[in-house]
């Protein structure tokens, strides 16, 4: 496997990319936070206007060092995922049509698929693939609504990506994910609760879109299987596919402002933007280490994760419900 940057970069790119996300963001703060605001809404949990310029920050880190450690058949991924970028921002700025931004996301899609696993699998699974892209394009923008929660997933879930590549062998890879993590981690200073700046469609969509794809490039490259990825950002799959699969079943606009995620109803609760975003790295690093212990083990042991995450997503899912319920509960007899 080459690389076109030596080892001896391989510790200071991702700084690099912690750097310039840093700096950029601090720029954006002092000079242009006035410009492009997060109001509230039905779905915030904040009550003041937010800059929401962040996700600009992230991808100059991560921009920074694509060239020193992609691969060549990667560059279709970098392609589309600054095109959504691009795109994101106007949407953020201006505003954009739904079926718009939806065929944005199905172009990149299609681009990266076609340039990293065409020549490698069947139709069916190029579909399959294009599709689950943009379903991960989508719901890491659904998640994006708490303080410090997209950032901490991104930092927790390219960084095991990351470690996982150090352990397979692949240094490129494993650079490329972890200046992706260091980039999510300067976001991070600055999205922390109380926040300065949010992340915005531009940050989402790419760290959405970069999860799918370097998913699949990792699958491609034998690092790990296609369950690696799933694990390890399941936190956010398993929360985004669940309520938008309910709201569905209700019969409502999946695509409507709500406040039913269960992260929002944790910070609804009572327990606050810290506490939940706490509890949150908790799920990721338990989510990420079982993930990394599934690609070494037998396949007896596999079934075993699977099943005791789903088993663990299941309780954390009630025991979020008998949470909201005592606070109902609580609110009822005060109001008596």
């Amino acid at each position: 496997m080459t690389s076109w940057a030596p080892s001896s970069l391989a510790y200071v790119i991702p700084l690099v990319s912690f750097a310039l996300t840093w700096i950029v963001l601090t720029i954006v703060i002092r000079t242009w936070s006035h410009r492009i605001l997060d109001h509230p809404n039905e779905r915030s949990l904040h009550q003041r206007p937010v800059p929401r310029m962040g996700g600009i920050g992230v991808a100059t880190g991560i921009a920074a060092s694509v060239p020193f450690v992609s691969q060549v058949e990667w560059w279709p991924l970098w392609l589309g995922a600054f095109m959504l970028v691009g795109v994101s921002f106007l949407d953020d700025s201006i505003g954009l049509p739904i079926i718009g931004r939806l065929l944005a996301h199905f172009v990149a899609a299609g681009g990266a698929v076609a340039g990293l696993l065409l020549n490698h699998t069947g139709v069916g699974w190029v579909l399959l693939a294009i599709v689950a892209i943009v379903w991960m394009t989508n719901l890491y923008n659904f998640m994006d609504g708490m303080d410090g929660l997209a950032g901490g997933m991104a930092l927790f879930g390219f960084g095991f990506y990351a470690l996982a590549g150090v352990l397979s062998g692949h240094l490129p890879f494993a650079v490329t994910n972890a200046a992706i993590a260091a980039a999510a981690g300067a976001f991070l200073v600055f999205n922390f609760h109380p926040a300065r700046i949010f992340m915005g469609d531009a940050g989402s969509t790419l760290l959405g879109f970069l999860a799918a794809c370097l998913g699949l490039v990792g699958w491609q490259l034998g690092i790990w299987t296609l369950w690696f990825p799933g694990l390890v950002f399941s936190p956010f799959i398993v929360d985004a596919t669940v309520t938008l699969a309910r709201r569905l079943l209700r019969g409502e606009k999946i695509w409507c402002a709500h406040r039913e995620h269960y992260y929002q109803q944790l910070v609804l609760a009572g327990w606050g933007h810290r506490r939940t975003a706490m509890a949150e790295y908790v799920l990721m690093m338990v989510c990420g280490a079982a993930a990394l212990v599934y690609e070494h083990t037998a396949d007896l042991f596999r079934f075993m994760i699977v099943v005791l995450l789903t088993i663990g997503f299941f309780v954390l899912a009630k025991a979020v419900h008998v949470v909201e319920q005592r606070v109902e509960h609580g609110a009822s007899v005060h109001g008596r």
